[in-house]
């Protein structure tokens, strides 16, 4: 009898290695996001799951559409979100301002006409923290998530089904309850917000890439979350929070909200812990008033109080309005303002060489936090509030984690307020300023502070993608002249990156314990001086930086930071230019005859590819060996085949392409692939559960094709 290889034995055991690290990989994502009580580091959780990953790929006949894995997020979507109707509405929830209006509410609730009243005393109430983000609705069937819908108006929402599996809080599995099987299906309503810290550590990013700041967690949530790429989504840690429900079938015996709350619990669903029933309308009032101060202690936003009546039976009595229902309250705190003095205007460069606007106050406390900056958006927005330096402002922060400035003190003023003018040079390199609207930008293409933003967009993950090129090290090797190019980041100097590094190391552990950053680094020099340094991180970035080298002309395009040139555009280019050269000579007529480039964009980049910046950066690329070919599949003259020339929809599941397969297929064919139907539309390929768009194009008359027909027409073409 032969010995198994230790390959084979190895292979062996890998499925219960799978099964083993999905378990612990879930456990861990449901202590960090749910209990707040982590096990393990985030290199621990990493590591393993680089490690399932791996496994994975060794065993694909044991894919897991809810392994840990999947959570990294899919392919990015291509169409529009899908709008599907709600099989239990999500009514929103009357607001109130004041504890008399509370007082009121309940009053109203307890005296309910019902053949002499509802309640034979009092009803009990549950309340819990008005999370400010996204409400959300969660189906699960046979303990599954089927299906996530946005609020929308009430009635609709928008499926967002591949985002939301990409937030780690939210379990794609329920947990067997200690009362038996899960639901059969179970709808959970609730709120799907974002961490303060997460909001603030976007913000900065948008600070310096000179992108107007989302003004609350909110509104960055929103924006993450109706992101058409899950991987942008996965990369922000979004939480969820539940507190309530839709459609529900296979429960148990549940008779009251707090039940249900512990109920979801069980099942591995987050609840807020801050949740609590109250016998009295008196007990919840003064905790309503308590949680004023407290609110401002937490890592994410809360604008009120959700409190209702906790009995399902009495909810079911009270009903609802065609808006809201009659047994629930918010409870809306009121903005927090204070008055400051406004003592300065920053002016600061971003990627795009936009000039925005910082204020600079006397310190305030407002909402928890010491206030002493805010944003004041543009020119425009500082004219239009009248806005003066020595100014008294009020200033508020009422749920906006973002100070906003709402307007002058006007009757203080003295006569000694300054008005507050736009710069006529750039702040940072003394170029020309020029103005768009109410927009500022820096004219000057090699401008200091633009190029070290501009550097951080192109060496980031969906431009150049070289790993390791943080943020941090971007600054500390700019700073160091090291980087004064695009190309330099293709032959760094390993010993200088180490020596480099160690100074900023020991002058972010200084700045940990609030010692002095100069003597830190004055000793971390010495200590390279006396020791010499490794060339360990430097190394992983030039490999990084040599697979840089190959991403192709589309990927170069879109992370210089060229003005009107995004992913999109950058693709368009390069389908048509198939080379530097070749897109270096092209003329503004050529520019305008592509597909979505209007007069403007076109006339912009032209302008671009006339300058000496571009001759030059395109030059200094090559020198450095970036190849600056185009990766994208070469013109088809319309009418080569039956998709050249024409534009095409691509809706619903199809068995045979996966969704971004199919329109790489369709590109190098010679189609355009829209995400939305439209006169313009040639062909919409419907596959399974087509849904709206399938009714818009035969609506339009527009020419539909199923699966088969576009297999055929592929096979055709030599495509299939």
């Amino acid at each position: 009898m032969s010995k198994s290889s230790p390959r084979t034995s190895q292979q062996a055991g890998e499925p219960a290695r799978i099964a083993e690290l999905r378990d612990l990989l879930t456990r861990a994502n449901h202590a960090y996001y749910v209990d707040a009580a982590p096990f393990m580091t985030d290199m621990e959780f990493d590591t393993l799951l680089a490690e399932l990953g791996e496994l994975e790929s060794r065993h694909p006949e044991l894919a897991d559409a809810n392994s840990p894995t999947a959570r990294v997020g899919g392919a990015a979507l291509e169409d529009e979100f899908e709008t599907r109707t709600h099989r239990v509405p999500m009514k929103s929830i009357d607001n109130t301002y004041s504890i008399e209006d509370f007082r009121a509410w309940y009053a109203r609730c307890a005296d309910a006409p019902a053949g002499g009243g509802l309640f034979d005393s009092g009803p009990a109430l549950f309340a819990d923290p008005k999370v400010d983000g996204l409400a959300i609705s969660l189906r699960y069937e046979g303990g599954e998530l089927v299906e996530a819908l946005t609020r929308g108006d009430g009635e609709k929402g928008d499926l967002v089904t591949a985002n939301v599996r990409a937030i780690r809080a939210i379990p794609l599995r329920l947990r067997a309850p200690a009362s038996g099987a899960v639901p059969a299906v179970l709808e959970v309503r609730g709120e799907i917000f974002m961490p303060i810290c997460e909001f603030e550590r976007i913000n900065e990013e948008r600070e310096r890439h000179g992108e107007q700041l989302f003004a609350n967690a909110r509104n960055s949530c929103v924006g993450t979350l109706k992101n058409k790429d899950p991987k942008v989504v996965a990369s922000r840690r979004l939480s969820f929070v539940a507190h309530g429900r839709g459609e529900a079938t296979g429960l148990p015996d549940i008779e009251s909200h707090s039940q249900f709350v512990a109920y979801l619990k069980e099942l591995g669903i987050p609840v807020s812990p801050l949740g609590r029933g109250f016998a009295t309308v008196d007990a919840a009032a003064a905790a309503i008033e308590e949680f004023a101060a407290k609110r401002d202690t937490l890592d994410f936003a809360v604008d009120g109080m959700v409190v209702r009546i906790d009995r399902f039976d009495e909810q079911q009595r009270l009903g609802t309005t065609a808006k809201s229902p009659r047994w629930a309250i918010a409870y809306k705190y009121p903005a927090e303002q204070g008055e400051t003095v406004l003592e300065k205007v920053d002016w600061q460069v971003g990627k795009g060489g936009t000039i925005t606007p910082r204020a600079t106050m006397r310190a305030l406390r407002l909402a928890g936090t010491v206030v002493k900056h805010a944003t004041l958006h543009n020119i425009e927005e500082i004219q239009r509030r009248d806005l003066r330096l020595g100014d008294h402002v009020v200033v508020e922060k009422a749920g906006e984690i973002i100070p906003q400035v709402v307007r002058a003190v006007v009757e203080k003023r003295t006569g000694a307020e300054r008005p507050i003018e736009p710069p006529a040079a750039c702040p940072a390199c003394g170029g020309a300023v020029e103005r768009e609207g109410p927009k500022l930008f820096c004219a000057n293409p090699s401008c200091g502070a633009r190029f070290r933003e501009r550097l951080k967009w192109f060496v980031g993950r969906d431009q150049m993608n070289i790993d390791g090129l943080g943020e941090e090290i971007v600054d500390a090797l700019v700073d160091a002249g090291l980087v004064q190019r695009f190309a330099d980041v293709f032959s760094l100097d390993g010993p200088e990156v180490e020596r480099t590094l160690s100074v900023l190391r020991a002058r972010r552990n200084a700045e940990k314990k609030g010692t002095d950053t100069d003597a830190a680094e004055q000793k971390a020099l010495a200590k390279v001086a006396k020791e010499g340094v490794g060339t360990q991180v430097a190394s992983l970035l030039e490999s990084a930086a040599d697979a840089a080298k190959h991403r192709g002309l589309t990927r170069v395009l879109a992370g210089l930071g060229i003005k009107h040139v995004g992913a999109s555009a950058a693709k368009t280019l390069a389908r048509r230019f198939q080379s530097a050269d070749e897109l270096l000579a092209a003329t503004e007529q050529d520019l305008a005859a592509l597909d979505d480039f209007g007069e403007v964009t076109a006339k912009s980049v032209a302008a671009w590819l006339a300058s000496d910046e571009a001759q030059r950066v395109f030059r200094e690329l090559a020198e450095a060996g970036v190849d600056l070919s185009s990766r994208e599949p070469k013109p088809v003259a319309a009418g080569a085949n039956a998709f050249a020339g024409r534009t095409f929809v691509v809706t619903g599941t199809l068995t045979r392409f996966g969704r971004t397969e199919v329109t790489e297929i369709l590109e190098r064919a010679g189609a355009k692939v829209a995400g939305s139907v439209s006169k313009k539309t040639s062909v919409l390929v419907a596959g399974e559960d087509a849904g709206s768009k399938l009714a818009k194009a035969q609506e339009l008359g527009v020419e539909t094709w199923d699966e088969a027909r576009l297999s055929e027409e592929l096979a055709k073409a030599g495509l299939a």
